[in-house]
């Protein structure tokens, strides 16, 4: 069954699952890379939506940490819009929102993470398939970090690979001393559904800054 899985060739998934729908994703890994990846990873990222169109993923925080710079940086990000973490508490729910944003070619996230206390937190953000390396998530005001995609123990990997600020047509590289430091989004299949999400910050001097992470199902249609 893992090496049928492996070869996209002799496991054959669900009719509904429409696997090749969608490239975007696809052409950002070699032949062998995607072939690592569970079906089920291969259903997530290979579905293309109408214009407008939504798929909505329910999950809960299982564990997030930060260190002070960390949580100082996420209080001064709020100018930007807040596009990272506020808080630190877990078992609070988490909405994702996958909306297909036909004007840009990419699709509009948004998250939506339950407190105690107080309105929930939301983030927008805007993965456009653009770029230096084919794929940059758009936090708003100009902003936008370069994604490299791989894969590594049969997860899907998204690095920074640069932070850029765009006024009009022209776009300016930030400095490294002038970013928050090294991101990195993990996809993981656990099976029956669920999926995890994790988000780890880490700066080059002040190391780890912000860890998240999140157990996911997709709602039901």
């Amino acid at each position: 069954m893992a090496s049928a899985r492996r070869s996209g060739l002799s496991a054959s998934p669900p009719s509904s699952a429409k696997l090749l729908d969608d490239f975007r994703f696809r052409t950002l890994l070699s032949d062998h890379d995607w072939g690592r990846l569970p079906l089920a990873v291969w259903r997530r990222f290979s579905k293309r939506l109408a214009d407008g169109g939504t798929i909505v993923y329910l999950g809960e925080v299982d564990d997030i940490s930060m260190s002070r710079i960390g949580w100082w940086l996420a209080q001064l990000a709020r100018v930007i819009g807040g596009p990272l973490p506020t808080g630190t508490e877990t078992g609070v729910p988490l909405i994702v929102i996958v909306t297909e944003d036909a004007a840009s070619g990419g699709q509009i996230w948004t998250r939506i993470c339950a407190r105690r206390d107080g309105f929930p937190q939301v983030i927008h953000s805007s993965k456009r398939f653009a770029g230096p390396t084919g794929l940059e998530e758009y936090v708003g005001f100009g902003l936008s970090v370069a994604l490299r995609v791989s894969v590594e123990n049969e997860a899907l990997v998204f690095r920074s690979a640069g932070y850029s600020l765009q006024l009009g047509r022209l776009r300016w590289p930030l400095p490294e001393w002038f970013t928050p430091g090294d991101l990195t989004v993990i996809h993981s299949d656990l099976g029956g559904g669920a999926f995890r999400f994790s988000l780890e910050i880490v700066h080059p001097r002040f190391g780890m800054l912000i860890r998240q992470s999140a157990v996911f199902r997709e709602a039901a249609s």
